[in-house]
């Protein structure tokens, strides 16, 4: 077992925004007319984690003449057991130019994003099983 530890810090900006910011010094805006919100996020990420791992597979292959990935799910209130989102799905539409390099890499599609939702995106795997959250007040 590989453990790896990572962290991101949020800081408020103004009222209903704020700043993520990660160990790089990269930083997202959230929340506000313009900006993604937790939920979009945690949209973004589960298809961008299969998109990373799936891009970097087909692209050795041949460069994809267009690469889009759409996540949506339905947000749920419920009283008794919270807000949550279901139906939750992850769509790639993926086009590769004609030829051998193309067939090669259009096969290998289905088996990279399985591998990639079933194995190695930490972010599909970790909302599929299920893992507790603490929170802390210092």
């Amino acid at each position: 077992m590989t453990i790896s530890p990572n962290s991101v810090r949020i800081e408020r900006i103004s009222k209903g925004r704020y700043l993520a910011h990660n160990g790089s010094g990269a930083s997202i805006p959230i929340g506000g007319d313009e900006a993604f919100s937790p939920v979009e996020l945690l949209l973004a990420a589960l298809g961008s984690c299969t998109a990373v791992d799936t891009d970097i597979a087909t692209s050795r292959r041949t460069e994809p003449t267009s690469f889009t990935v759409t996540v949506s799910g339905d947000k749920v209130a419920e009283e008794e057991t919270g807000n949550r989102m279901k139906n939750l799905t992850v769509t790639f539409s993926v086009e590769f130019p004609e030829g051998q390099q193309g067939d090669e890499a259009r096969t290998l599609l289905p088996r990279t994003v399985a591998l990639s939702h079933n194995k190695l995106c930490t972010v599909s795997r970790t909302v599929e099983l299920g893992t507790p959250v603490r929170t802390v007040i210092e």
